[in-house]
């Protein structure tokens, strides 16, 4: 099985399932619970459970969530640094989930603010390196992860790199995301993100423009499954199974826990995404952005 690094945010998710309509100034009855979270994080747990070999760079605080959070990655036997920053508390997400299942995130990054190449393993016998855009797109970790970003390319490990959200790219700054994508191996991104970032009306069109600017990239569809394109080759599309989601929380953070290994051993677009899709029903099925706590 592959060697994957994985990069970004760890967090402590709270959340808050409700079906109905919202009562502003009042009461709404809602299920709550807590599930560690955090995107690359998420990907490095259903990595794990896929049965590969995950090292994990973040940060968290030096408070109780970050206990907990730490535990979970232990139980799956991911490989990590002392994660825990004196004076520093752990990241925090209220995830909202409507009675359709589609999540509403408030992202507290907390101490995942910062993070650097001071926090990166000796990069050697790794097969990929998995980025999220929450850490390269935070303004108080950018320069770091630039270190991180050259240090990456130096030991020359194929890059993947997940943009986040729109909302994070926008208060970054659109043009200065475009800047850093260039950089990246392979581009996993949802279509909301694609159709943001290149400014087009449709997938097709926003495949076409980013692989003017990336070798290979994957458009994530949700139901309708996924795209992508690998250098000169036609666009290759991936259907997925139809069904209704509990949750859609972490999916695009699952998906790319089935499409990298996949890639990284076929480089099959279709059968990477197609593996990208299954991991990804996996979790949209269940509460949470990630698989059990309790792993068999």
């Amino acid at each position: 099985m592959p060697r994957i690094l994985c990069i970004g945010d760890l967090m402590l998710d709270v959340v808050v399932l409700i079906d109905s309509e919202i009562h502003y100034g009042s009461d709404t009855p809602a299920k709550i619970s807590t599930h560690g979270g955090g995107a690359a994080a998420n990907t490095a747990t259903w990595l794990a459970k896929e049965g590969n070999e995950v090292f994990f760079v973040s940060r968290t605080g030096d408070d109780a969530a970050a206990q907990a959070v730490i535990s979970e990655l232990d139980m799956w036997k991911i490989q990590h640094k002392d994660l825990r920053k004196q004076g520093a508390k752990t990241g925090v997400v209220v995830v909202l989930v409507d009675e359709t299942g589609q999540r509403t995130m408030f992202p507290d990054s907390g101490a995942n603010s910062g993070l650097d190449d001071s926090d990166l393993p000796e990069l050697v016998g790794f097969d990929a390196v998995y980025l999220s855009g929450y850490s390269l797109f935070n303004k108080a970790s950018t320069g770091g992860v630039e270190k991180i970003i050259k240090a990456v390319k130096a030991a020359k490990i194929p890059l993947f790199f997940d943009p986040a959200s729109v909302g994070t790219i926008f208060h970054f700054g659109t043009e200065k995301a475009l800047s850093y994508l260039s950089e990246m191996d392979v581009l996993l991104l949802n279509e909301e993100e694609a159709l943001f970032l290149t400014n087009t009306a449709s997938h097709l069109e926003a495949l076409q423009e980013l692989r003017k600017i990336c070798g290979t990239v994957v458009i994530k569809r949700g139901p309708l499954g996924a795209i992508g394109s690998h250098f000169e080759s036609e666009a290759v599309l991936a259907e997925t199974m139809r069904l209704t989601p509990v949750d859609t929380t972490g999916a695009g953070d699952a998906f790319a826990a089935g499409f990298i290994p996949a890639w990284i051993k076929t480089k099959d677009l279709y059968q990477a995404m197609n593996n990208g899709n299954t991991v990804a029903a996996r979790c949209v099925a269940i509460i949470g952005a990630r698989p059990s706590v309790n792993p068999q």
